[in-house]
């Protein structure tokens, strides 16, 4: 009783405020804002949400804003204490490889020793453990055989339905035309589609990616209007921050508008839901 007594009062403290305050932000969870339509219709511009930050382990704690690492890094690996990492289908809170201090968050579509092809409104993946466990794992109209193995087309999208090709200007695929990128363009028969010419001279209609072990490739739901691994490469575990939890507020675009039906939604559960707008 005695050791409760203290706890309370030292917790009532300044002082145990703060220091609470910060294991808090820097353990367990931390408060972020969506900026961006990138996984629209899943998680919206303006969604404020908490995130798990034990989810893939414990990461070194940063100092807010300045994103300056608290303590060194002794494993190696961005993380105090390693844990489970990101699975596909996962909707990952990372920070930006480029400059390893923005936060990004993005859906984990393929790990390392995965293959990809991306072509217009098409994601087919090969998943590194072959074509039985694909034969086993997903209906067959949804298989495609070509390059010798088998690939999956678009696996996530029935399950996550906020997942879309809705082009707002240009599409990403367009975009892997004309912007340096983190994909090697091919020409595949088999998918047919528009012929174009790669940088070599050569036909391409897709764009392949080989996931490099040990890494993630991200990719936001919002398809065809999202800066993802597509442009700028597979995100390593050592940038992994957690998960995305539940929101706790919400407005539109302006600024305006609460969006009272998205409050206190756990992102778990929402993205299996028909999108909310």
């Amino acid at each position: 009783m005695n050791f409760l007594n203290k706890l309370y009062r030292f917790s009532s403290s300044w002082t145990g405020t703060i220091i609470i305050v910060l294991f808090l932000i820097f353990f367990v969870v931390q408060s972020f804002v969506i900026p961006s339509g990138s996984m629209k219709r899943t998680l919206q511009i303006g969604d404020f949400l908490f995130a798990k930050k034990f989810s893939y382990g414990t990461p070194i704690p940063l100092l807010p804003w300045l994103q300056v690492p608290l303590v060194p890094d002794f494993n190696g690996n961005g993380h105090l204490i390693e844990g489970d990492k990101p699975q596909r289908e996962d909707i990952v809170i990372f920070l930006y490889p480029k400059d390893g201090k923005t936060h990004f968050v993005k859906r984990c579509v393929a790990k390392g020793g995965d293959e990809i092809v991306y072509q217009n409104k098409h994601l087919y993946i090969h998943f590194v453990e072959g074509d039985d466990y694909i034969k086993k794992n997903y209906d067959a109209q949804k298989i495609k055989n070509f390059r010798g193995k088998l690939w999956v087309e678009n696996p996530y999208m029935e399950k996550y339905r906020g997942i879309q090709y809705e082009p707002e200007g240009d599409n990403a695929f367009n975009n892997l035309l004309s912007r340096p990128n983190d994909m090697n363009a091919i020409y595949i028969k088999e998918l047919g589609g528009e012929i174009y010419k790669s940088d070599s001279g050569e036909q391409m209609n897709a764009f392949y990616k080989k996931v490099e072990k040990d890494k993630y490739y991200m990719m936001g739901d919002n398809r065809d209007n999202s800066a993802d691994s597509r442009f700028w490469g597979s995100v390593p575990y050592k940038l992994v921050i957690g998960k995305p939890w539940f929101i706790y507020f919400s407005w539109d675009t302006e600024k305006k508008t609460v969006r009272w039906d998205r409050l206190g939604t756990f992102i778990d559960d929402l993205q299996l839901k028909e999108p909310r707008y």
